[in-house]
């Protein structure tokens, strides 16, 4: 019940923070990105931001023999750049461009703009499924 728990709050956590930060609000997003236009530059205050207290906690994890409530980390490993990663982060950037939402803030818009938000997430798990099918 423990890890359950401790993953509702980091959700929690995790939707709040992007609220707060405006990730969530595609507008604001969409404005980011619009670098020759009507740029808005908080939401890169708000990456670097982040930056801070996840370098703390890399630090706090080396220093760490095992996780609080699991067993062991289940960190991903490092590889070099290679045809799926930069194909995946291309389609990654042009969805978040033209939608304004990435995963996270459309999971948390959600609650705010369901029926924009819930089109967004449909497109999104037809895209991994579809990968799931393809790659098999």
């Amino acid at each position: 019940m423990k890890v359950p728990a401790i993953s509702l709050l980091a959700g929690t956590l995790f939707g709040a923070g992007l609220t707060i930060s405006g990730m969530a609000d595609p507008a604001r997003v969409r404005a980011f990105l619009d670098l020759f236009g009507a740029w808005d530059p908080t939401l890169a205050f708000v990456m670097v931001g982040a930056m801070v207290p996840m370098a703390i906690a890399w630090l706090v994890q080396k220093r760490m023999p095992r996780p609080i409530v699991c067993e062991a980390f289940d960190l991903p490993g490092t590889s070099l750049l290679d045809a799926k990663l930069l194909g995946g982060a291309s389609l990654f950037g042009i969805g978040w461009a033209i939608g304004g939402l990435c995963p996270g803030p459309a999971l948390a818009d959600l609650a705010i703009a369901p029926i924009e938000a819930g089109i967004f997430v449909a497109a999104m798990l037809a895209g991994m499924t579809a990968h799931r099918i393809i790659t098999k």
